[in-house]
């Protein structure tokens, strides 16, 4: 079974500069909320499933180049509901999200680097807990020069690594943790993306 935090948006914002400012060369996208949605997924004896209520994001590009995009996501740790009060309460206890002292996690990208015409690497800084280590998150595109589309992938890490050591009574769960992202995007203006292995 497979430990799984659904991220629902209440606030979302891709390329939150106002477009009147934004050069016509420079594409800038919104997120489409409803259709879009974030997963972290672990091995686990029992399955677990919740949402994260409040989270937002910015895309945003100094051209088209799609290697000159910056991915940052920004979840409020503390809006995590798995439908029970004893896995809420563990998870944003000091073993695992310590929301009190870290209220955030967040992915703030460094570097993305096409690898195909629909392909990229981003590579970029993931803080949970108070604790930050660069990861990688390989995302497919689709709908590319539609003006619409998808970014999906996955990002892998070790909670141990990040000091979630401890489990929760009665569940096994795994060291390994998967992040799925998938977002519903719409070119608002500017030209398509270009991504060139």
């Amino acid at each position: 079974m497979r430990l799984t935090f659904f991220l629902l948006p209440v606030s979302v914002l891709f390329a939150s500069a106002p477009r009147a400012q934004a050069p016509s060369d420079v594409p800038v996208f919104e997120i489409q909320p409803v259709e879009s949605q974030i997963k972290f997924d672990v091995d686990a004896s029992v399955s677990i499933e919740g949402t994260f209520d409040k989270w937002g994001a910015t895309l945003t590009f100094a051209s088209a180049d799609g290697s000159t995009g910056v991915l940052n996501i920004n979840i409020q740790a503390d809006s995590v509901d798995t439908g029970s009060g004893m896995k809420n309460g563990k998870l944003k206890g000091k073993n695992f999200f310590n929301v009190k002292e870290n209220p955030l996690i967040t992915f703030k990208s460094t570097k993305i680097v096409p690898t195909g015409p629909e392909t990229c690497e981003v590579y970029g800084d993931f803080t949970i807990r108070g604790v930050t280590k660069q990861e990688k998150l390989n995302l497919t595109v689709t709908g590319r020069g539609t003006g619409s589309g998808t970014i999906a992938g996955t990002m892998a890490f070790d909670r141990k690594q990040y000091g979630m050591n401890s489990g929760i009574p009665f569940i096994k769960i795994a060291d390994r943790v998967e992040v799925t992202v998938n977002l519903k995007l719409k070119r608002v203006s500017g030209p398509p993306v270009q991504l060139r292995e």
